[in-house]
This record gives C-alpha cells, structure tokens and sequence, in this order.
C-alpha cells in the first residue's frame, strides 16, 4: 500500500497544507510519496524531500505546470495514479479544484474534506456543516480524498531523506488558460495558518468600523478574519471569510467580534483551541462554542481590550 500526496506550493516554498495532508498518509498507512508538480520547482522538492514520513518525492517540472492548472496537474497525477492505493489532496481551493478531475477519470468516488483516519478504507468527514460526522468507508481500488488540514497537526517538516524521482511533464491540455493573478499583500500573517485570529461581524456596521480590529489584531500578531455577513455587506474583503463558504481555521485562539454564530460560521472556526465571543447579544449562538464570553457593546470593550493588552 503506497499513498500520494500532491504538494501544494509556489513552485518557490512548499505550503503548510501539503504538511497535514503528509500526516493523514502517515495515518493510512504504508509508504508516502509526494508529487511537485510545478516549473522550476527543483526547490519545493528538495523541501518535500525532508518531510519526515516521506519516502520519495517525483518532480513533475514543465512549463505546462507552472500555474497550477487544474486540468495540466489532474493530468499529471493520472499519468502516475496506477501505482497507488491512495491520492490525496490538501482540502484547499487548489486541491478540491483538482481532485474530482482525478476522481471522474478513475471512475472512482472522492472522500471529501476527511478530518479521521480509522483504517484504509475508512474514514470520518464533517457534513451538516460540522453537526454531524459521517463515517465512510470506500471499496474502491483507489481512494481519492481531499484533507481538512485543521484536522490533521503538520507532519515535520525536517527529519526526512527522501529520494527525488523526476519524471516528464505532461503536455498542455489547451481546456485553459492562466491569464493572471492579484495577490493581497498583508503584513499580517496568513489567515488559515495564523495561529491567532480576530474575525469581524455585521455587528461592526460597516467597513470604516470594521478598523477597531485593526490594533487589537497588531496586539496579538493576529490575521484578520470576517464573518460571511460582514463579507457581503462589503465590510471585509473576500479573502478574510471565515466559515463553510469560506476559509476553515483552527487557531490557538480565535476571538469574534460582533459575530452571532450563524452555523455556516461555526463550521469555519469552532475548532480552534480557544474561542472568544464579544457581542452585546447575551443569547448570540456564538456564545454556545465560545470558551470565554463577554455580553458588552463591542465598541467600548474591544479598545479597552486593547488598551489593557
């Protein structure tokens, strides 16, 4: 039995995410290989390559790859998919972009967003937005699986020694094309890695309020995060969602502001280590997951939170 994990990366620094999709291997089962598919990606292998729990690491370096298509990497990963038991992805936009590409053209059925590994053939993900937890178990040859890297804690990304296998690129498909990209440049740290988090709700009532976060966060050396209804009322951009819609997030120490707790948030957050609730609403729902809870109008008690920090 022999797992692959596709490498989330830059073609320049290998991403945490592929970390904890390495860990839900390990807890599979049997030897580990690591796919980089990338251009220019000599680098991003060499990190895979020291991975504790890694036995090999193939580099896939073309220029059809350079952009992480969906299409060019799904075909990447078929080209080699016959010599495993198990395919797994980080749960990221990247990683469920291509694994049902690679599920269809196995004739197989994706297990999604796991956050359990009982054996090999089966496994524990989330549904009901995080109400329920579904035990499934899968009879096909190959297992295609998306990880919920909250879930699963880094595997090392030292210790390792594995060998590195190149193999040729795929060609392009031509199906797409990349045309460009925008980054958000923040000085804060990444929000689905942070290891503390202030998220925003629609009780801040607007963008400009929405600033008090601002020094609490640099306090901490927090990211910024939002709730879905601060996101569309245009208070916070796209990339601070917090929730099922959004990003999901297990900080040490989560603290919503103005948030009620509707349940497609809560299933972005509610497992982080510890959870703060500030909100004027003594019933808010967020109460109900929130570790420490402080019925007070945010705009008094978070500057004076701040101040006393």
């Amino acid at each position: 039995m022999t797992n692959l994990v596709i490498a989330e990366h830059d073609n320049v620094q290998l991403k945490a995410a592929t970390l904890s999709a390495v860990a839900a291997a390990a807890a599979i089962g049997g030897d580990t290989h690591v796919l980089v598919a990338g251009s220019g990606a000599q680098a991003v292998a060499e990190q895979a390559s020291k991975i504790a729990g890694v036995s090999k690491v193939i580099l896939a370096d073309g220029a059809s790859l350079e952009y992480d298509l969906a299409e060019n990497v799904a075909a990447q990963v078929l080209e080699i998919a016959g010599n495993y038991s198990h395919i797994l992805f980080p749960a990221t936009a990247s990683g469920k972009n291509i694994a049902p590409r690679v599920a269809a053209k196995l004739d197989v059925a994706q297990i999604s967003d796991i956050i359990a590994v009982e054996s090999a053939d089966t496994f524990q993900r989330p549904i009901y937005a995080g109400n329920a937890i579904a035990t499934v178990q899968s009879s096909d040859s190959v297992k295609v699986i998306t990880v919920r890297t909250t879930a699963f804690d880094a595997a090392a990304a030292q210790g390792g020694s594995a060998a590195i296998e190149t193999v040729a690129a795929v060609a392009d498909s031509g199906k797409s094309s990349f045309v460009g990209r925008e980054f958000a440049k923040s000085d804060r740290p990444e929000l689905a890695g942070a290891s503390v988090v202030v998220s925003g709700g629609r009780g801040l009532g607007s963008a400009e309020n929405f600033k008090i976060l601002d020094a609490l966060a640099d306090k901490l050396g927090a990211a910024l995060g939002a709730s879905r209804a601060a996101v569309d009322a245009g208070y916070a951009p796209n990339d601070w969602q917090v929730g099922q819609t959004g990003k999901i997030v297990a900080p040490q120490l989560y603290i919503a502001v103005g948030i009620s707790g509707a349940i497609q948030h809560l299933a972005g957050m509610k497992d982080s280590k510890v959870i703060v609730a500030i909100n004027k609403d003594a019933e808010a729902p967020i109460f109900g997951v929130a570790d420490y809870g402080l019925a007070a109008d945010l705009f008094q008690a978070v500057p004076e939170l701040t101040n006393a920090l």
